[in-house]
């Protein structure tokens, strides 16, 4: 570990970067960063591979600053952190038996009277909840002058409270100790305290057993098939002289016959070719490093064992030279590489994103320690918060409404293998992790399986039958945001993966639905979500039209946010089959497919190479699921009407809702208009199982300086 004032990282990321990775550092602790609120881009340079940081800018003003680097082994969670004006201050926890507070500080180098009582106070909080406390930082007081009355108070006080000061060096270039390591319940050794020529402050190198990571715990691994194109033609060969049982295709158990025997044998076949091996998390690399930067990291390297070894001046300023050079062609070197890499993917919206949203938010998620047990506090936090959401809003079944089409559909239309091929070449390559056959496999092995594939397609269309192993998903929680405290359940995501067969059906159902609906024009045409050159974009730009064309006007307009608790897992099974049946037409084995398809699914949380129990799932449309959006948009479709009877304009991306209205000269009549509308929506949701987060709800009112909306309570009225 180490502690170090940086004094300005943005300009020696890179060589800060070559110091965490050439001493071995786990943590490193740092000072005076200089990091404004909001940036974060610098860390994106200064992170070495399987690193991670947490940043704790000074909230106002030039200067201070804090910030911790270490390497994602650690289960390290960022505290809040109190408010003093005397000092800054960043708290970490890290996880072991016992608990490690870990703290950095950051003093200003003007006297400040109050920092005693603010440090002492401090202090006495931390002792509390914590038995092993390490406080590291630069607080510039010269506890080397031994007649300084302020040095004097702060080591008494330190002292009152147990804590071990163990620099007994200079750490500063004029020779006076600043910044200094304490320790309560924890024995520290100091490795090294020299000059690098980076900062005027010397990087403190010390050793700490601060935590092991806890036992029964293990770094998420996954069991995988190692598949090259020798695989598939070994498979495909087995398979070709493999022989399915006689299927009866006349009783509906005939699907989950014949799918059982057909994954029955992949598998087995699978396991002769392709055994299931343990792959560990590879270490990331840094494809912009290229020979010519090495050569010049060695450079600078030479030049620092060569001023470290005489101590010349004229050693220092070969050293100081070549590390700016280093630190610039580094930077040069990235900007190339990720200039040539947006290049080549411009026609790659997702990916574009993924890249930018990576530089200008560098926080790679610190992996999260695996174990059966944590699946199954997963698996019971994910059921019991539908199952609470439920219980609190029963669903309450509404009248179904009249057939809107002339035509039914009645039944999926069997497809023909040229038909299947093309479906399953364009759907992208993924798998679940209890996917028995692989996607590779699939397609290029489509010759020799393509045939069986089809059959099973077809049997599950014709019958209205989903198999069962097509119904299972397997859920992996992944943390919505790298801040976020790993240790709350509720700030994870569950994200629902299902196998690759389940897809390739639900895709022809999809293409068949989307055909009828289109023929019947049963669509919400203001829906954004999923929907063919349909995007965030195309919804922002028609609302925000909208609403200058009112605004122009001369007449303020009220915007009203709509936000859905949950609503993809809401969805009351009953009711939208009532929908799919009455309202969009849907009947015969057609309907019983879709029956089958929401009944008896389940779902279990997997972390790398464990994996909970089974949970039954019986509500919501499938998530990851080629046709969860499309069903999801058909149980909306009554909501329109809601809208068109009050004369509201609308748009709706997938569960979120716009509606937006001009605001009449008579304010009376608009808010109890506008009240009327609110509580039929709020009554409709209630009726369709699901509700109106009100947290998340929000209502905005455009004007222009020439017309000003009154001061009006709208919440009152919602």
């Amino acid at each position: 570990m180490a502690l170090f004032n940086v004094r300005s990282l943005t300009n020696k990321t890179f060589i800060v970067s070559d110091f965490f990775t050439v001493t071995g550092l786990d943590l490193l602790f740092m000072t005076e960063t200089w990091i404004r609120p909001g940036e974060s881009f610098p860390f994106s340079e200064l992170l070495p591979p399987n690193c991670a940081f947490f940043s704790s800018p000074r909230p106002s003003g030039r200067g201070g600053g804090l910030a911790v680097v270490f390497r994602n082994k650690f289960r390290v969670r960022h505290l809040p952190s109190p408010m003093f004006p005397s000092f800054e201050a960043q708290l970490l926890e890290l996880a072991g038996t016992p608990l490690t507070l870990c703290v950095v500080i950051y003093r200003p180098p003007k006297y400040n009277k109050t920092f005693i009582n603010d440090f002492g106070d401090f202090l006495a909080s931390l002792y509390l909840n914590y038995d092993r406390v390490l406080i590291t930082g630069d607080f510039n007081i010269h506890i080397c002058c031994k007649d300084d009355v302020f040095a004097k108070d702060f080591l008494t006080l330190v002292d009152s409270f147990n804590l071990i000061q163990w620099v007994d060096a200079p750490t500063h270039l004029k020779g006076h100790t600043l910044d200094l390591i304490f320790s309560y319940g924890l024995d520290i050794c100091i490795r090294d305290i020299s000059n690098i020529g980076i900062s005027d402050h010397f990087p403190v190198i010390f050793d700490a057993d601060l935590c092991k990571l806890d036992q029964g715990f293990e770094v998420p691994r996954r069991l995988v098939r190692i598949i090259n194109p020798g695989t598939v033609a070994e498979f495909s060969a087995a398979f070709s002289k493999s022989v399915l049982p006689d299927i009866d295709c006349s009783t509906p158990s005939s699907v989950d016959d014949f799918a059982s025997s057909f994954l029955s044998t992949c598998s087995s076949l699978l396991d002769v070719v392709a055994p299931m091996k343990v792959k560990r998390p590879r270490s990331c690399s840094q494809p912009w490093l290229n020979e010519s930067l090495r050569a010049l990291r060695r450079v600078y390297r030479q030049a620092e064992r060569r001023w470290k070894k005489d101590g010349l001046q004229v050693s220092f300023d070969i050293l100081r030279r070549t590390r700016l050079e280093f630190q610039k062609s580094a930077k040069l070197a990235k900007t190339a590489f990720l200039s040539g890499v947006i290049a080549d993917n411009s026609h790659n919206p997702r990916f574009l994103f993924k890249t930018f949203n990576s530089l200008i938010n560098p926080c790679p998620e610190t992996p999260r320690l695996a174990s059966l047990a944590l699946c199954e506090k997963f698996l019971t936090h994910f059921t019991g918060r539908i199952l609470s959401l439920r219980v609190s809003h029963p669903p309450v079944m509404s009248q179904a409404p009249a057939l809107r089409c002339s035509t039914n559909l009645n039944q999926f239309n069997p497809v023909s293998l040229p038909t299947l091929k093309g479906i399953v070449d364009h759907l992208k390559n993924s798998n679940a992790a209890h996917d028995i056959l692989p996607s590779r496999i699939i397609k290029d092995g489509f010759n020799i399986i393509g045939p069986c594939i089809l059959s099973l397609i077809n049997l599950s269309l014709l019958s209205g039958c989903v198999p069962a192993a097509f119904k299972h998903a397997v859920v992996q929680p992944i943390l919505k945001k790298s801040s976020l405290d790993q240790n709350d359940l509720a700030n994870f995501r569950p994200i629902s993966k299902l196998p690759f067969l389940s897809k390739i059906l639900e895709k022809i159902v999809h293409s068949q639905l989307q055909a009828y609906l289109d023929a019947n024009n049963i669509r919400e045409k203001f829906q954004s979500g999923f929907k063919p050159r349909h995007s965030t974009e195309t919804a922002l730009l028609r609302v925000f039209n909208d609403l200058l064309s009112i605004a122009d006007s001369g007449r303020p307009v009220v915007l009203i946010l709509l936000d859905l608790s949950s609503a993809f897992d809401l969805v009351d099974h009953n009711v939208l089959l009532m929908r799919l049946e009455h309202l969009v037409g849907i009947t015969g084995s057609a309907l019983s497919w879709f029956k089958s398809y929401l009944s008896e699914r389940s779902f279990s949380v997997t972390m790398g190479t464990y994996a909970s129990s089974i949970a039954p799932v019986t509500s919501g449309v499938p998530q990851g699921s080629v046709l969860g959006p499309m069903l999801f948009f058909l149980y909306l479709l009554p909501l329109d009407r809601i809208f068109d009877k009050y004369n509201f304009s609308f748009h709706f991306y997938a569960d979120d809702i716009q509606i937006y209205f001009e605001l009449a000269e008579d304010v009376t009549s608009s808010l109890q208009h506008f009240s009327d509308c609110m509580n039929e929506v709020k009554n409709w949701l209630l009726s369709n199982s699901l509700i109106l987060n009100d947290k998340k709800t929000e209502i905005l009112i455009f004007d222009t300086p020439f017309t000003r909306a009154e001061s009006i309570n709208f919440w009152a009225l919602c």
